[in-house]
């Protein structure tokens, strides 16, 4: 309850934490990102249907036994 009485100070120290962590962070340089490249057979028309490919390959029996018991072990799992 000690947090309570003094969350006037706990907001000023969140304050100044913030504002000096954006002056710091002013000197990360930004990324580089790029749009993705569309194309062509990926746009529908009226007389086109899309087309998406996903590209990847299958897990064997063993692979999905494995990822089965890892999320089963994981903390909050719902299996």
């Amino acid at each position: 309850m000690k947090i309570a009485k003094h969350m006037e100070v706990v907001f000023v120290v969140a304050l100044a934490a913030a504002g000096s962590f954006s002056y710091f962070a002013d000197g990360v340089p930004q990324a580089h990102a790029r749009p993705a490249v569309i194309q062509d057979s990926s746009i529908a028309t009226e007389t086109r249907m899309a087309v998406v490919v996903v590209k990847g390959k299958r897990p064997s029996a063993a692979e999905k036994q494995q990822m089965l018991l890892a999320d089963r072990r994981a903390p909050g799992s719902v299996i």
